[in-house]
């Protein structure tokens, strides 16, 4: 696994690989036999990414869950579909390019697959706004929520989103009440609905694609009710603290799945989601499917029940 581009944390090995391309280059040209001394590199290298990498720290998955060469929701719906027609507009005069969605075909099984696009260069990013919905955005996906209901069709969701965009004219447009409605009338569809967080599941922005009977996290993905920096400068008046908000937030996915606000972690090659893209499509392919075939054995009364009953369980705890 060749570093892509090192996060400060991983500079480590980064040093690590570079020496173990000297020694292969080395032996090309001079001739001489350094097989021994390179793989004892490779193992001492393998051996730092395992251990690295399973005790990361939130504000370290943080890095991973924003990295520039993760795969976004477009890049997932070409690997894990067959076919996908997109539906734009929300039916009164704009189309927001930060959500999209349509109707797609994974293994035969007809879904609504909806889900937040970032960029990954600084004009793609203009295009999708770094990932930030305005309020028509959620209006679109609640027109696809409720087509997709009316035809039967299980909804996905895959959502990187830092928040719904906080600027006036959204204000001025509705974003909260766009949220709130599709907060209350995901509630409500009777098809089944599958959440699945691929980096940053910041606020209310992930939350109005987020009401779902089952939710589930790739392993380096964040969920929280906001962003480490946003709670530090509002706690701190620093962003400077936001590895200890971090800490205090519990955004990791173990964290949530012990929690029991997420049902399930998807696993990520050694390193994220951007080291092998096609095996972390796959791990989220397998998982869709195997929700879908779970939930497609419920009536429309039972989906509703099921989700009512997952969040009303949030939050409940014993007193000792």
């Amino acid at each position: 696994m060749k570093i892509l581009t090192p996060l400060e944390f991983e500079k480590s090995i980064y040093q690590i690989e570079d020496k173990i391309e000297e020694l292969k280059n080395l032996s090309e040209e001079t001739g001489i036999d350094l097989d021994n001394q390179i793989k004892t590199l490779v193992e001492q290298a393998q051996d730092y990414k395992e251990q690295l990498y399973s005790n990361l720290s939130p504000s370290q998955k943080l890095q991973i869950a924003r990295h520039s060469k993760r795969p976004t929701f477009l890049d997932y719906v070409s690997m894990i579909t067959t076919d996908w027609v997109e539906m734009h507009g929300d039916r009164a005069g704009t189309d927001d390019r930060a959500i999209m969605g349509g109707i797609a075909i994974i293994e035969n099984q007809p879904v609504m697959l909806i889900g937040t696009q970032k960029g990954k260069t600084t004009k793609e990013n203009l295009e999708y706004n770094f990932g930030m919905p305005q309020p028509e955005g959620y209006r679109k996906a609640l027109r696809l929520f409720n087509h997709a209901n009316r035809f039967n069709l299980p909804i996905i969701t895959l959502i990187d989103t830092p928040g719904a965009y906080p600027g006036i004219k959204a204000e001025q447009t509705g974003q909260g009440i766009a949220i709130a409605v599709n907060l209350c009338e995901m509630a409500k569809l009777e098809t089944p609905l599958i959440t699945v967080i691929l980096g940053e599941g910041c606020s209310g922005g992930a939350l109005g694609l987020a009401v779902a009977n089952r939710v589930y996290m790739l392993e380096h993905a964040l969920y929280t009710v906001i962003s480490p920096e946003g709670c530090a400068s509002i706690l701190w008046r620093s962003a400077d603290m936001a590895c200890i908000a971090a800490e205090s937030l519990k955004i990791t996915s173990d964290d949530l799945l012990r929690l029991g606000i997420i049902d399930g972690v998807i696993k990520e090659p050694l390193g994220g989601a951007h080291y092998d893209w096609e095996m972390t499509a796959n791990n989220l392919k397998q998982q869709i499917l195997e929700s879908i075939k779970e939930l497609s054995k419920m009536s429309g009364n039972e989906i509703k029940t099921d989700k009512y009953d997952k969040f009303r369980k949030m939050g409940v705890f014993v007193e000792r």
